[in-house]
């Protein structure tokens, strides 16, 4: 078959076109080989781009001279380097290099001078590459003057200079003497923090959320601190610090903050579902801030079939207001659960002390009275109970939302004594531990147990809110929400002394915030602590990695009662 001549020229044309478009090689030899040698030349001669034969021969030149700087900057200041160009589609533009010895290092000079040599943070640690007799690596000669301007940033020394900075090199001798040192001069300090803009607080709250002292040596991660407190405070919506050098008096920095506050009030509403307690309903409404003194109150609301609350606090906010608070709350839940044949109809009030310890755990110590109408089965009665409590938890993770690696710990105690507001001597305590990782990428193994127990001489006074029930998407899986319980002579689940419920489970991703799930759960409520029946459920779940956490579908089966396969769905972060 014949095509026009027009229609041929046309491809030959395009073939030419594309052959000059073609983008050049480059081709690093390195002999005997050495990785870094190569990778450093081909870093520093770059993309040859489209260039042709002719273009690659005139570049050729420079592209040898870039190989012997890219050598050199390696030690190698004597190599044998030759360079060909050979045509073809692409053509290329080959290296042979041959580095011969390196240049060792053979005295080694590097110290800091003045009130900097004292300090612990600027100590420079002893590094294999610039000790006598290392290969010379002038980027490692770099780094260390570098990372010296850098601590005198960090640290304050604006005046700060190398009086000796020499890389001294005898490409014959094969050696070369680094001599850095360098002058800090002194160190300045943060002076008096200083609040303007729009915001209605007194002083003294924003004091509070000050780090650091008038007269505290300089450190830019005071300066990154005081930022971040502010931006977590909750109280504002533009935060600037400024605390540059160049506004120092006699080496003090005044720290210049503008505020611009927040709106002072939300709302919320979310909607969610789990077969723990179906379709559920969620609204909270906020006030961020009061008066002055920074309080805060709001209240929060929960609809489900189940269980309705509501809730309602003030706070107070202590020193340091960013972790310790004064919270006055209260609340009201009614709940019914089927299955089991319980009502509870619970009203709480009562001061709460939040405070976060030096060792990142958190701690509430609270004062809750509570007053309670229940129905278990057959029986009913009415409970109040005024209860110190004291409550611990602690969550370390590499990520909130969906963590690779970390664990979860929290605690809780509560006591009531009869005669003191109380019906009931009562001890009552949860705790409950969660542990995260992940080995080679994709395979994830995650555990869980909690224990309850309560001590009492009259546990028939004791309401449902704080008896003991197991089974459910966050308990045993395979068995309905607290379905694990004591029964009484009518059969009715009327709730335990004693909780415990534990769960292994290994999850493999294969896609992107997809992942399978295989568990094992194990546990139950009873009355007594010799040898408990523990009821065990296994199954298979899938995991979608959501922006809210993973949500999880499962399916399970009760291996100890009959019961078929059930479904459970939940969401939410897994420590």
């Amino acid at each position: 078959m014949t095509f026009p001549g027009r229609f041929t020229s046309g491809v030959v044309l395009l073939l030419s076109s594309f052959a000059v478009c073609a983008q050049s090689e480059l081709v690093v030899r390195v002999k005997p080989a050495n990785n870094a040698l190569k990778a450093n030349v081909e870093g520093y001669i770059g993309s040859l781009g489209d260039r042709d034969e002719a273009a690659l021969l005139r570049f050729k030149r420079g592209a040898h001279e870039q190989a012997l700087k890219a050598s050199q900057a390696l030690g190698y200041y004597n190599p044998i380097i030759e360079s060909e160009v050979q045509p073809g589609t692409p053509p290329r533009l080959v290296l042979n290099i041959e580095p011969g010895e390196p240049v060792h290092l053979r005295n080694v000079n590097v110290r800091v001078e003045g009130p900097a040599a004292s300090l612990k943070a600027f100590q420079i640690p002893p590094a294999d590459d610039l000790k006598p007799g290392a290969v010379l690596n002038q980027g490692n000669y770099e780094s260390a003057k570098q990372m010296i301007q850098n601590r005198a940033l960090r640290y304050g020394f604006f005046d700060g200079k190398f009086t000796r900075h020499e890389l001294l090199v005898d490409p014959k001798g094969g050696y070369a003497d680094i001599n850095l040192v360098y002058e800090s001069g002194p160190r300045y300090v943060l002076g008096k923090v200083s609040f303007t803009g729009d915001t209605p607080f007194d002083d003294v709250l924003l004091q509070r959320m000050v780090p650091f002292k008038p007269d505290t040596p300089y450190d830019s991660e005071l300066v990154n601190e005081l930022n971040q407190n502010l931006q977590s405070s909750g109280y504002f919506e533009v935060v600037r610090v400024d605390a540059a050098p160049s506004t120092a008096v006699g080496q003090v920095i005044p720290v210049d903050v503008d505020l611009h506050t927040r709106k002072p009030r939300t709302m919320t509403l979310g909607l969610g579902y789990s077969t723990d307690t179906g379709p559920r309903g969620k609204a909270s409404w906020m006030r961020h801030w009061d008066n002055a003194r920074g309080d805060s109150y709001g209240f929060e609301s929960e609809i489900s079939q189940p269980k309705q609350n509501v809730g309602a606090w003030y706070d107070i906010p202590l020193d340091p207001p960013l972790t310790d608070k004064l919270r006055f709350a209260a609340g009201y839940q009614y709940e019914e659960i089927a299955n089991t044949d319980t009502l509870s109809k619970l009203l709480t009030v009562g001061p709460e002390w939040h405070s976060k310890l030096d060792n990142g755990w958190t701690r509430i110590v609270s004062l809750r009275w509570q007053h309670e109408e229940y129905r278990l089965g057959d029986d009913s009665g009415l409970s109040t109970l005024l209860m110190p409590g004291v409550s611990y938890a602690v969550l370390r993770s590499d990520n909130r939302i969906d963590p690779s690696h970390g664990y979860s710990v929290s605690l809780d105690a509560q006591v009531a004594k009869e005669g003191l507001m109380s019906d009931t001597n009562l001890l009552h305590g949860n705790a409950q531990f969660k542990a995260l990782t992940t080995l080679w990428e994709k395979h994830r193994f995650l555990g869980r147990i909690q224990f309850g127990g309560s001590a009492t001489n009259g546990y028939k006074s004791v309401p449902p809110s704080l008896r003991f029930f197991a089974g459910g998407d966050q308990s045993v899986r395979g068995y309905d929400y607290q379905s694990l319980s004591p029964k009484n002579s009518d059969g009715d689940r009327i709730g335990g002394r004693y909780m415990v419920a534990g769960s292994v489970e290994y999850q493999y991703q294969f896609a992107d915030k997809w992942r399978w799930a295989t568990f094992v759960d194990k546990g139950n409520a009873f009355n007594n602590l010799d040898f408990p029946s523990l009821k065990t459920g296994v199954g298979v779940g899938i995991r979608w990695v959501s922006p809210v956490g993973p949500i999880r579908l499962d399916l399970a089966h009760a291996l100890d009662d009959d019961g078929g396969v059930r479904l459970h769905f939940s969401m939410g972060p897994e420590l």
